[in-house]
């Protein structure tokens, strides 16, 4: 067996070749040979290994917006890598098929960090991603892979639900320079029905990122009919956000569309989305957007001061970019919160 595998962090041993994975708040208990639940963190032995280090599912360029990003390098593009499993077990998972995989004959493209670091500088990308499915679960091959970008000068995405415990939640984000966190809901019995998860260890991981961290992110709400979509839920969750993370944090909220365990919810209307935009607005956001669906005007970018639009945006297609000095509406100087 390869070196590479054993490089599993964060559990103890336990009885009788049984270990403690101390990655998620799930602390599996794994007994010799069996695997934790999110399937790539496996006991061999009396050691915890990683089988998807060096292993992905696939690499692809995407547009940043898709991720999305909106204020971290807009209209450059980004390389984007996953590999396969998830420590959630979310009943709307849109990429179900690679998370929730129990074949490893999904992830036999072999990529080392310094590859994939080399991919994005040869085919010209800003930075690289870990997504697809949930990069916390195979931190040791993500944190290899962004030391290896960092030499390199590309910028590393991590697109999250945040489900990590303390330790290693800095030490996974101390190598990210921006990062994508899936807000699933604000209700914490949602998430635990839903996602098999605790809210409260989400809303720990954005405040570590708004406390503790030098990473630019952005939050996205996937909108389920009848689940997550009532006003009473957005206006608590905005609220929260405004109160605990400022204005200026952008917040994505995202159509669903029937799938995996849920395939009788109906999609999202466009109007829910436009509605939840509003509550947001009003609630004091700046940077509000619609995803999934296709409406440019609500999501394109508009200066918190002067009310003008500073980014067009069409589905992942950006126009004219209305931004002078790094950081300043070309209209009337005020600042506008991003990386770009």
């Amino acid at each position: 067996m390869s070196e590479n595998l054993y490089r599993a962090r964060y559990w103890n041993n336990a009885e009788e070749k049984t270990v403690v994975c101390k990655l998620c708040p799930r602390k599996c208990k794994i007994k010799n040979n069996k695997r934790g639940l999110c399937y790539v963190r496996k006991n061999c032995d009396g050691k915890l290994i990683l089988t998807a280090y060096g292993r992905c599912t696939g690499i692809a360029i995407d547009p940043i917006e898709k991720k999305p990003l909106y204020h971290f390098y807009p209209h450059s593009r980004i390389l984007s890598l996953g590999t396969a499993g998830c420590n959630l077990t979310c009943k709307f998972c849109q990429n179900w098929s690679i998370s929730r995989s129990k074949q490893m004959d999904t992830m036999m493209e072999s990529a080392s960090p310094e590859e994939i670091a080399k991919s994005a500088y040869n085919t010209g990308c800003k930075s690289m991603a870990f997504t697809y499915n949930e990069p916390i679960i195979f931190m040791e091959y993500a944190i290899d892979t962004a030391l290896a970008c960092h030499k390199l000068g590309i910028k590393t995405v991590a697109v999250t639900a945040g489900y990590i415990r303390e330790k290693p939640r800095k030490e996974f984000f101390s190598h990210m320079d921006a990062v994508n966190i899936d807000l699933k809901s604000f209700n914490p019995e949602f998430y635990r029905r839903f996602t098999g998860a605790e809210l409260e260890v989400v809303l720990d991981t954005i405040l570590h990122l708004k406390n503790d961290t030098q990473c630019w992110f952005e939050i996205t709400t996937l909108l389920i009919p009848g689940e997550n979509d009532s006003p009473k839920e957005i206006n608590s969750m905005t609220s929260w956000i405004m109160d605990n993370l400022g204005p200026d944090v952008p917040l994505h909220f995202s159509a669903f569309h029937p799938d995996y365990k849920l395939t009788h919810k109906p999609r999202t209307p466009i109007e829910t989305l436009i509605a939840a935009r509003d509550i947001a607005i009003k609630n004091g956001l700046n940077y509000v957007y619609t995803g999934n669906v296709h409406s440019p005007a609500t999501g394109s970018t508009y200066c918190p001061q002067c009310k003008k639009k500073i980014i067009e945006r069409e589905v992942y297609s950006v126009g004219k970019i209305q931004i002078k000095n790094g950081q300043e509406c070309s209209y009337c100087g005020a600042k506008v919160a991003g990386v770009f």
